[in-house]
């Protein structure tokens, strides 16, 4: 009726003595740096989105400028970068992209001021107001 469960959980902490199979635990630090960098190389992904959708040098400048981050809070490995998908112009797709966006540049703010890392900060802000100027949300100047 009732079989023991066989293999230890996945929830169990991990022995803090190192035994066999115990999984080595991240710095604070290190762990913000993985969620910087996720939140950035999504944030990366919509922006190559919008480049197909809106051509504009100013998004070029921001992709450029992602990756470049990326690439830094990864130890020099490039972010992976997914092909984005050849959608004809489509306003309603447009405004959910910098919507999306701008959501993603403000974790990326939270984040990135939690680590006090100034240029990731900067970066994001940058993004999150060019992304509500873009929906209309910030005033134009």
């Amino acid at each position: 009726m009732y079989e023991p469960i066989r293999r230890p959980s996945v929830h169990t902490m991990a022995d803090p003595a190192g035994a066999e199979g115990a999984v080595p635990r991240r710095s604070r630090e290190e762990e913000l740096s993985i969620r910087l960098a996720g939140h950035l190389t999504a944030l990366l992904t919509v922006t190559d989105e919008l480049r197909v959708l809106t051509p504009a040098a100013e998004l070029d400048d921001a992709a450029a400028r992602l990756d470049a981050q990326v690439t830094r809070l990864r130890a020099g490995r490039a972010p992976l970068r997914a092909a984005p998908s050849a959608a004809a112009w489509d306003e309603a797709r447009a405004a959910a992209l910098h919507q999306r966006a701008h959501t993603l540049a403000g974790q990326a703010l939270v984040v990135a001021t939690s680590r006090s890392d100034e240029e990731a900060a900067a970066l994001a802000a940058e993004r999150m107001e060019a992304h509500a100027r873009a929906l209309g949300l910030a005033e134009v100047g």
